[in-house]
């Protein structure tokens, strides 16, 4: 077996879209943690270290926004990428000057997470 590519987290508080994202990233011989809300988020962050966060703005617990700082003081360097279906500017505005590396608006593509993971075939 290939050893992965890259180690992902998924935080999400949809099962639905956590599965669908770790299809494509696992297609793409990824390691999937996942994570339904932000505290648990943190947490794997710590545990894991994943190369890159696949971080959802609006959930319960801890929101993406507040994950990100968190994940911030952890690793500056943190590669983290909102993924949001509620795409306010301020909101976006405010996740990347907390930090993050980039924004996907959900729906997303497979083309626009290989992009946004550096993958290529």
């Amino acid at each position: 077996m290939e050893s992965p590519a890259c180690s992902i987290l998924i935080c999400d508080d949809s099962m639905l879209v956590r599965k669908k994202l770790r299809d494509i990233l696992e297609e793409m011989h990824c390691r999937v943690f996942e994570a339904k809300n932000g505290l648990e988020c943190v947490e794997l962050f710590k545990l894991h270290s994943p190369q890159t966060v696949f971080l959802d703005i609006v959930m319960p617990e801890l929101d993406g926004l507040n994950a990100l700082k968190q994940i911030r003081e952890c690793d500056t360097k943190a590669r983290v990428i909102m993924l949001s279906s509620t795409g306010t500017s301020a909101k976006l505005l405010e996740a990347l000057k907390s930090g993050a590396t980039d924004f996907i608006q959900k729906p997303y593509t497979k083309e626009q997470i290989a992009k946004a993971i550096g993958y290529t075939e």
